[in-house]
């Protein structure tokens, strides 16, 4: 193996190191400067040594003064800690007998606290009661139509001033200069007498005739009777006994009969002046001089009559009504022999028909068998959960909610939410009944009530929150909830116009039943209060139709009688 250039010359230099300080060493000389190294070294230390020993005794001989000196010190400190603590010892025993004192005071006054806090909640409690009492009387002192579901009809004594918003214009009243007056209608005449003109207006070169006659009517009215008799010759059977006679025409059954003229104008008075049966059996006698006198037994038993003999109308109601895309239906009350009943009334707004039907009870069991029970088809009603059970859709009474909105405003005067609503209601109806009919709402505008209508829901909510509601007055309150868990049912209106806003119809209809009810003051039998609705809903039908209700009435009493099930099964026998 070559060895390079550069590593030789590396050897050749520390091989002549190495032989020099060998040769020092063998010579001598290198021990003698190692030694003259050390003995300086070690001269170098003992004054390092010495040096160090003299500020030890000097930090020794300081440490010894501090310690004398800082134990006079804490000498002093420890009598004068002796001392305070001597003090402190004293302060703190009256210290604890000052928090004693005060801790006796404190539980004294705590006691009288606790005691003054339990009188302070029985008066707060009692006064609470006695606001919830004070507010429930009030409401019930203002209790009427216009808040409530308390009909109009029931309004006590000192009725509310009607309101006018009109203003005064300064003119006397009547017809003012330059309008078209009102003429009464002018009849054709069945008498015409012609006034002599006076000889001053005739003779006078003064006057003049001007071609225009001066007419001038009055209307009478004059009562005929009129009584048919036929008569037959009676025959007896000389083997057999038996007594007969030529058949009489329809209708002459007892010796005396009255037509359908008589029994029309009997059962209109009956039952829409709601005119008691003693007073229509007087009218009738004035009217006639004493002729014609009906017995309470004829005049109870029109009704029936009527139902029997109205089969092609009733029908005519029952199409109509499972026909019309909308029924408003609500329950009214009835008295049958002293015992509670109702009446269930269904209306059609766009057919013009409505149905009245006696029932015993209401709820579920007084709609079974009705034609509500299978129709199909939006209700309209008063928040009867009942009628949650039928039909398709639903609409609540808006009217009924403004009632308990102003009803609220004026018991929780303190709550802002029941304000708000019912301007957005009023709005809503302003904005549907501006619609043109057939045109159906924006839904941009429906859209924006909706979210004013969470709005004041959410508003209600918290201020609920904020005054909890009283438990002698919870109306608001239940309505609230009520707007809350039933908007679709609130809204429908806004986005089906043939959905009416309220159970208006309804409302009017019942009143004619209650009127007749108030009138009758109790019917005898539950069969009676059937034929007054059959007579009832078969009477709207003929008002509707725009008829002369007395002619078809009478025309009406003139049909045969339909033969009753007895009779059918004794004709089948």
């Amino acid at each position: 193996m070559h060895m390079d250039f550069e590593t030789a010359s590396i050897l050749q230099y520390r091989n002549r190191s190495l032989t020099r300080q060998l040769e020092a060493f063998q010579s001598g000389e290198k021990y003698i400067q190692m030694e003259a190294a050390y003995k300086e070294l070690l001269r170098f230390h003992h004054r390092e040594i010495k040096r160090l020993e003299y500020e030890l005794s000097r930090a020794h001989s300081e440490t010894v003064t501090v310690r004398r000196y800082w134990g006079e010190v804490m000498d002093d400190v420890y009598r004068e800690q002796q001392a305070l603590e001597r003090r402190l010892l004293l302060q703190i025993e009256r210290l604890k007998k000052q928090n004693l004192a005060l801790a006796m005071q404190r539980d004294a006054a705590m006691d009288k606290l606790r005691e003054r806090t339990q009188q302070y909640y029985a008066v707060a409690a009692e006064l609470e009661e006695e606001r919830g009492k004070n507010k429930k009387l009030t409401a019930q002192v203002n209790r009427d139509f216009e808040n409530s579901s308390l009909p109009s009809s029931l309004q006590r004594a000192g009725r509310k001033k009607i309101a006018n918003s009109r203003e005064k214009t300064g003119r006397r009243p009547g017809g003012q200069p330059g309008h078209k007056g009102h003429a009464r209608k002018k009849h054709v005449p069945d008498i015409t007498h012609e006034i002599p003109s006076p000889a001053e207006y005739t003779e006078s070169p003064d006057y003049y005739e001007t071609g225009k006659t001066i007419r001038k009517q009055k209307v009478c009215i004059r009562l005929g009777v009129e009584v048919i008799e036929y008569t037959a010759r009676e025959y007896r059977n000389r083997k057999t006994g038996a007594r007969v006679h030529a058949p009489f025409p329809e209708g002459f059954i007892n010796e005396v009969n009255y037509d359908g003229t008589v029994k029309a104008l009997a059962f209109l008075l009956g039952n829409e002046c709601c005119v008691s049966h003693g007073k229509i059996r007087k009218l009738l006698a004035e009217l006639t001089e004493g002729r014609v006198l009906l017995s309470d037994g004829m005049i109870n038993g029109l009704c029936a009559e009527f139902s029997a003999k109205t089969e092609k109308e009733k029908k005519e109601i029952l199409k109509k009504l499972m026909a019309s895309p909308v029924m408003n239906a609500d329950f009214t009350n009835a008295s049958v022999n002293g015992k509670s009943a109702q009446v269930l009334v269904l209306a059609s707004p766009s057919g013009n028909a409505a149905l009245y039907i006696g029932r015993e009870k209401k709820g579920h069991a007084g709609v079974r068998g009705t034609p509500l029970e299978d129709y199909v088809g939006t209700v309209v009603h008063d928040h009867d959960k009942t009628f949650y059970s039928y039909g398709t859709g639903h609409q609540e009474c808006i009217q009924h909610d403004i009632r308990y909105l102003t009803g609220s405003i004026q018991n929780e005067p303190e709550l802002t939410w029941n304000g708000q609503m019912l301007s957005l209601f009023r709005e809503m109806l302003h904005y549907r009944n501006g619609l043109p009919e057939g045109i159906q709402a924006d839904p941009r505008v429906v859209s924006g009530f909706e979210t004013e209508y969470d709005r004041i829901l959410k508003k209600a909510e918290a201020e609920y929150a904020d005054e909890p509601p009283n438990d002698y007055y919870r109306e608001g309150y239940n309505l609230f909830i009520r707007l809350r868990e039933y908007k679709e049912n609130e809204l429908l209106f806004l986005h089906d116009t043939r959905v009416p806003a309220n159970n208006s119809l309804c409302e009017r209809l019942a009143r004619v039943y209650k009127r007749k009810q108030k009138q009758a003051v109790t019917l005898r039998s539950y069969e009676n209060l059937c034929y007054i609705c059959d007579s009832l809903s078969v009477v709207y039908l003929l008002r509707a139709g725009g008829e002369n209700v007395y002619q078809k009435i009478s025309e009406i009493y003139e049909r045969k009688r339909p033969p009753r099930a007895n009779e059918e099964a004794g004709a089948k026998a």
